[in-house]
């Protein structure tokens, strides 16, 4: 009777163990099976500080796209912090999975006449008996919240690795603009100081003159605009990188790559994000939540609070007393039909959030992919048409510039419009990759191939 007593103890203390780990795993495995990077939760350990070290070792060694992703995911301060929902939720599951603590009262009744002199002890030892009956559809109930926190805590590591992925290509594309401005700018202060030599000496005509006194001046604009522009999107990155200080005066380690010669198949990508998506998990995991609630709360709407004990009674001069002790709630006034209701409206309003949720997917998708489509078909007529017509129209023009055809002028505009055109086709550059990795994002996971489908609530 002892080991048995023992054994169940035992058990009980087991269910009430925090594993501070439990769902960061799973979490970590679904992030890097669809980004191929880790993630971290900072702990307050010694762990910690060779997340940091590894970060500062990724920042020297300048930042790409691999690499600042890597550092987001373990550094973003926001996503550490929706990390600690997995330890709530924990929490919260531990604490279903326990039983009612028995309540035990006592009472003494000390004679205040008569020839009584022994006072009168009364006590009761009671326990909440439906509880135990309750137990598995509470546990049923706090494993699917858990499930629900994990599917969202997931979801927000693959936004945030998004979200750098995207803003890492307008910085590349920002930091070539202003080396782009820079050179224009430069050549600009060439011309325009060998314009104010030929001016004075009778070469060109005041026209051309202000023409090249108005470039200059709008280069110099220009770059202190793309300059300001190079510092936000900065910024922008920093805040998702979880940088500061010293941290934020990283340098990057490439540029923007060209579009792969050979693009994934875009065939069946709503299918995939119905399937891959955490978002969606989590609100299939949400709706099964609250169906196992309603299970729970329909199980106990009749017998209500079911109490079964001991109670010890002495009276005076008598023998000690003790016999069971039965509670019993007679639900003739709340039989919780209002509050059974209330879960089954919550029932049909989670189930139809999960149908809209399905539909505004399929739509995100479509956008992303037409928008992704649009990017890339930029990309060629750029590389394609616009580039090099620019670049030949400045060589005619340079041939005629040298025959005497065509002024200085004319010269400087068709050297403006091929600049504009590269810079045209930078930003472009970046659009491909920044709608690339929203694409990725709408669907779940990497274009260039499928991944396991998000775990369905059972």
């Amino acid at each position: 009777m002892k080991r048995s007593l023992l054994a169940a103890l035992n058990v009980l203390a087991a269910c009430a163990t925090i594993d501070p780990r439990k769902g960061h795993d799973e979490v970590a495995d679904r992030v890097k099976e669809r980004t191929g990077f880790d993630t971290g939760w900072n702990q307050g350990t010694p762990d910690d500080a060779a997340v940091a070290k590894r970060v500062n070792e990724m920042l020297a060694q300048g930042l790409d796209r691999d690499r600042a992703v890597q550092i987001a995911l373990v550094n973003n301060r926001d996503l550490q912090a929706t990390y600690e929902e997995l330890g709530v939720s924990q929490a919260d599951m531990v604490q279903a999975g326990l039983l009612s603590n028995p309540r035990i009262s006592g009472a003494l009744g000390t004679p205040l006449s008569g020839g009584a002199s022994v006072a009168e002890i009364e006590g009761s030892l009671v326990m909440d008996f439906m509880s135990i009956f309750l137990l598995p559809l509470r546990r049923g109930v706090a494993a699917e919240a858990f499930a629900v926190s994990v599917a969202r805590v997931a979801n927000e590591a693959l936004k945030v690795a998004a979200q750098t992925a995207e803003h890492l290509a307008h910085v590349q594309a920002a930091q070539k603009q202003v080396e782009l401005r820079r050179v224009v700018a430069e050549a600009a202060r060439g011309r325009a100081g060998m314009a104010e030599r030929q001016h004075h000496a009778g070469n060109i005509t005041d026209l051309e003159f202000a023409h090249e006194r108005a470039t200059f001046a709008q280069a110099r604009i220009d770059l202190a605009q793309a300059e300001q522009h190079l510092a936000l999107e900065r910024e922008e990155l920093n805040e998702l990188l979880g940088l500061f200080g010293e941290q934020t005066g990283w340098k990057l380690a490439a540029e923007l790559q060209e579009p792969q010669e050979k693009e994934p198949d875009l065939g069946g990508l709503e299918a995939r994000a119905i399937r891959q998506r955490m978002d969606l998990a989590a609100f299939r995991r949400g709706t099964a939540l609250v169906r196992r609630m309603v299970a729970v709360a329909r199980a106990s709407r009749i017998t209500g609070i079911l109490e079964i004990g001991v109670d010890i009674h002495q009276d005076p001069d008598g023998p000690i007393v003790a016999g069971p002790n039965l509670t019993l709630e007679l639900p003739l006034f709340d039989q919780r039909t209002a509050y059974i209701a209330g879960l089954e409206a919550q029932q049909r309003q989670a189930e139809r959030q999960l149908a809209g949720a399905g539909v505004r997917v399929r739509a995100e998708v479509r956008k992303a992919k037409a928008r992704y489509l649009v990017a890339r078909d930029m990309i060629e007529s750029y590389r394609r048409s616009l580039m090099p017509l620019r670049e030949r129209v400045l060589s005619e023009t340079q041939l005629q510039y040298n025959a005497m055809q065509v002024g200085f002028v004319q010269l400087a505009e068709a050297k403006r419009e091929q600049t504009e055109a590269y810079g045209a086709y930078i930003d472009a550059l970046a659009e491909y990759w920044a709608s690339r990795a929203e694409l990725e994002r709408a669907i779940g996971g990497p274009l260039d191939r499928a991944v396991v489908a998000a775990q369905e609530p059972k």
